[in-house]
């Protein structure tokens, strides 16, 4: 694993994730603002700072990809892989080539639209669903059809407008069983801020489509909004949903989300001192982040990052407080989109080095395998939360 240059500016906020009604004036835990200076330089990051992993010991599941966005596993522990520029599905096993299962229809790529999100359904052994987000000549939607017939396949959620950029796409079932779809503004910031736009939300439907009753909003898929480009969904062991986010050029941000909450963009971006917004509980600068693809692994939050090229490993305690987070694969294998955890509790990532950011090498786009590093893990260390 290649030296850390420098760890992020990262601002870890204590408005008591455990408490549903944190409020923007909350204090950071650390000092936040353009003057913020980052903690020194780490060098290697040990497993225990990274949530036990030991990440200079990739093995590589897959490569000459074309840019793998979405990915959930099946039961049997292989891995279900939306490539967004060529809409394609493929399945991947260790130690044998990739190989597609199916070919999303009106799927129509370009900029950073295309076949973003996959979710394998809960109930496949029984069902056999596959759920996916993709961009159309005319929308954002989520489509789903059985294993093994592509033609099955039945539209969801639709409707939703698209651009080159902006686009969301990552979707994720949470431990209630609906069907989470993170969106983004589609490069009109006003969007995130109007409650009948679907655009600049985390929307929550059941898995056929419909609206839960018990959404915040009667009669809505909008659970949460003010988002300008969510990127990642990911709940810890106690069901609290944290999600990505890209910010406009200052901040980068984790937050942690609630029912209703309204997250600020265009308003704000990274934290604000305005009682009607929530503030994340992470910030990050975004040449040290560009967050995507989150998941959690044994109380850590580990986030994929595109511009910063690293892997984020951010402790979460059972009572919701963040801790300092940690960066690993510094550089190492480039833009990093997706992080999942595995059925056996490896950690897959996925690079995306042949998205037209970078140059890629000659075995680009991989997926790798990380297994934790026999270590027993040290509790993470949590600052106090600054005096009010």
């Amino acid at each position: 694993m290649r030296r850390t240059a420098a760890l992020a500016v990262v601002t870890a906020l204590a408005f008591g994730l455990g408490t549903a009604h944190a409020q923007a004036t909350d204090r950071p835990l650390t000092p936040a603002g353009a003057d913020a200076q980052p903690p020194p330089a780490s060098g290697r990051v040990a497993p225990a700072a990274t949530g036990g992993y030991d990440f200079s010991r990739p093995q590589v599941v897959a490569t000459g990809l074309e840019v793998p966005w979405g990915l959930d596993f099946l039961p049997d522990g292989s891995a279900l892989v939306a490539q967004r520029n060529q809409g394609t599905v493929l399945r991947i096993r260790p130690g044998r080539p990739p190989r597609e299962v199916a070919r999303i229809p009106g799927v129509v790529a370009g900029g950073e639209a295309g076949l973003l999100g996959l979710a394998v359904s809960p109930t496949f052994n029984r069902d056999r669903l596959v759920y996916v987000c993709f961009t159309t000549a005319s929308d954002l939607r989520v489509v789903r059809f059985r294993l093994g017939r592509p033609s099955s396949a039945q539209v969801i959620l639709s409707g939703v407008a698209r651009a080159s950029a902006h686009d969301g796409g990552r979707i994720a079932f949470g431990p209630d069983g609906m069907l989470y779809v993170g969106t983004g503004d589609a490069l009109v910031p006003a969007l995130a801020q109007d409650l009948a736009s679907r655009n600049g939300k985390i929307l929550r439907i059941r898995p056929d489509g419909g609206v839960p009753a018990d959404n915040p909003f009667p009669g809505s898929p909008v659970y949460s909004y003010g988002h300008r480009n969510v990127q990642g969904l990911a709940w810890d062991a106690r069901g609290r949903l944290f999600a990505t986010e890209l910010g406009a050029g200052r901040w980068d941000e984790v937050n942690r989300i609630v029912p209703g909450g309204n997250y600020g963009w265009p308003v704000v971006e990274g934290v604000g001192t305005d009682p009607r917004f929530r503030n994340p509980v992470v910030v990050w600068s975004p040449a040290e982040a560009s967050p995507s693809g989150a998941t959690f692994a044994a109380g850590t939050l580990y986030v994929a990052a595109l511009r910063g090229a690293r892997l984020w490993a951010v402790p979460v305690d059972d009572a919701g407080r963040v801790g300092v987070p940690a960066a690993a694969l510094v550089g190492t294998f480039g833009r990093l989109r997706t992080v999942e955890l595995a059925p056996d509790g490896s950690l897959w990532v996925a690079t995306s080095n042949r998205d037209g950011r970078t140059t890629p090498r000659p075995d680009d786009d991989r997926i790798l395998r990380f297994t934790p590093g026999g270590r027993t893990p040290q509790p993470p260390v949590f600052p106090a939360p600054a005096a009010r």
